[in-house]
């Protein structure tokens, strides 16, 4: 099976010229060949093609099913940015494949990127969820200073993985349910001053393993960690 994404759920409607041709050249779909898209909130949209044109192909949709989340869970991860992009392109894709609901991007006093495009992570997102037959797409906000983020009003069990010393909960052990919010710290881990506001707001230590672990691999860590025991 193959899955494209709209925003238009329209009864018909128009596709992109990148699309078009790829649906038309590349795939060589014509006028009566079924194709199936999703808006991105958890319905699928099976579709027919109408007219078949390389800049612009036209379909019907001819069935909308409603798709129950693959997960039972919303995990929030908050992550800070890793200097190599490529890397943090590489959380997102995976986590994505995985089963998240929502990142934050959080700067730490020893973040080393603090810039993002939106934009291009917004489209990795959008492309993972395509190639692993998801039919939601995960909300992505907007980067935020982490001491700003958790003094926010944050409805979520709270957790922040570190790799100082002290009592945590060791994550794999746990069956946490619901709403789940897990910081993950940069490369260099976060500030034992960041620790300690954490835990003040109620963020509770949680070990992911023995490992030291790289930013974006400690994102995949907990997301797969909470996917195998939720």
């Amino acid at each position: 099976m193959q899955l494209f994404f709209t925003e238009n759920t329209k009864k018909d409607f128009i596709l992109t010229n990148e699309e078009s041709k790829h649906i038309t050249k590349v795939l060589r779909k014509k006028a009566g060949d079924k194709i199936n898209f999703t808006d991105g909130k958890g319905n699928l949209l099976v579709s027919e093609i109408i007219i078949s044109d390389k800049r612009n192909t036209q379909v019907k949709v001819i069935e909308k099913i409603y798709k129950k989340k693959q997960h039972n869970y919303h995990l929030h991860i908050a992550i800070s940015p890793t200097k190599n992009m490529d890397r943090f392109e590489w959380f997102l894709e995976k986590s994505c494949e995985i089963g998240i609901d929502e990142i934050t991007p959080i700067i730490c006093k020893r973040t080393e990127r603090r810039n993002l495009k939106k934009d291009r992570c917004k489209r990795i997102l959008l492309s993972a969820m395509k190639q692993s037959l998801k039919y939601r797409i995960p909300k992505l906000n907007d980067a935020i200073n982490l001491s700003d983020f958790i003094c926010k009003k944050h409805d979520e069990n709270k957790f922040i993985a570190h790799c100082e010393e002290g009592v945590k909960i060791e994550l794999s052990k746990e069956k946490i349910e619901g709403k789940i919010l897990i910081l993950i710290g940069p490369e260099g881990d976060f500030t034992a001053k960041e620790i300690e506001k954490s835990e003040n707001n109620n963020f509770i230590p949680i070990s992911l393993g023995t490992s030291r672990l790289r930013t974006e691999t400690a994102g995949i860590v907990a997301v797969h960690t909470i996917n195998l025991t939720s």
